[in-house]
């Protein structure tokens, strides 16, 4: 009976978790360049009672064993990457990457961060920042003067300034990409930093080194699919109420053997 109990607890804790990860999802519905999570399940280990193959007499075997499960848990939660849709927003330093790779930002302490959210701005010194100031890295500085702000597909940042009838190149947008993107460790604030497990990264001009195009002008939304999010909200509630009947069946057995035995 404590065996019971215990395996429908650990499915207990394992939905509880899985529906901590749907709710995060759903409450970054809105968020620019925010990547859904998965949870990924486990199961814990087993208790052998018997080997498949064990004797069961001179001449014969068991063709199958005795083993009981102990539960389960979540063993990792995996961000998926693919592209959201792209949101026309014609703001000069909104960008998207269209195609695998991450926009570069110097965080406090020297440590660079790497987000798919471009909403960028620019601070006090014409410098182009995130919606937090964290600078761009490469920095790129926007002339006081400058009339108009053009970012080409690679990268190149260019202005026109009043008196002059060609554009100034002002600096070169590099993105960065990873053998794995799931082994990112994502800290918030819409940015994740390397780790072991992604790589180092490999910063480049974009459409390079598998890197892709930038689109001037608009955004990536979140790619979450609400009503995905949903049925999945669904069918973690009633894992949930299948765990906790358990545990009452468990329950009411034990009260049986108590009364009766």
């Amino acid at each position: 009976m404590p065996d019971a109990l215990h395996v429908a607890k650990t499915g207990l804790n394992a939905q509880q978790q899985r529906m901590a990860v749907i709710s995060n999802n759903l409450a970054n519905v809105n968020t620019v360049g925010f990547k859904r999570d998965r949870a990924n399940f486990e199961t814990l280990l087993y208790q052998n009672y018997r080997d498949a193959g064990a004797q069961t007499s001179q001449t014969s075997q068991s063709p199958t064993g005795l083993a009981i499960g102990t539960g389960v848990r979540i063993v990792s939660t995996e961000k998926l990457y693919n592209q959201g849709n792209i949101i026309n927003t014609e703001n000069s330093l909104d960008l998207t990457i269209n195609g695998p790779g991450f926009f570069q930002v110097m965080m406090p302490g020297s440590q660079v961060a790497y987000t798919r959210a471009g909403n960028f701005t620019k601070n006090a010194q014409g410098q182009i920042v995130t919606s937090s100031g964290y600078p761009l890295e490469p920095a790129i500085t926007i002339p006081t003067n400058a009339t108009s702000i053009t970012i080409s597909n690679d990268g190149i940042v260019s202005v026109a300034t009043p008196g002059t009838s060609k554009l100034d190149q002002v600096g070169q947008i590099e993105i960065a990409t990873f053998a794995n993107n799931s082994g990112l460790k994502p800290i918030g604030e819409n940015f994740a930093l390397a780790t072991p497990s992604s790589g180092d990264p490999i910063p480049a001009a974009p459409g390079t080194n598998g890197g892709g195009m930038l689109i001037q002008g608009s955004l990536e939304s979140s790619n979450v699919n609400v009503v995905e999010e949903l049925v999945s909200m669904i069918e973690t509630q009633r894992a949930y109420e299948v765990n906790s009947k358990a545990i009452a069946a468990v329950d009411g057995m034990s009260k049986y053997l108590t009364q009766n035995v």
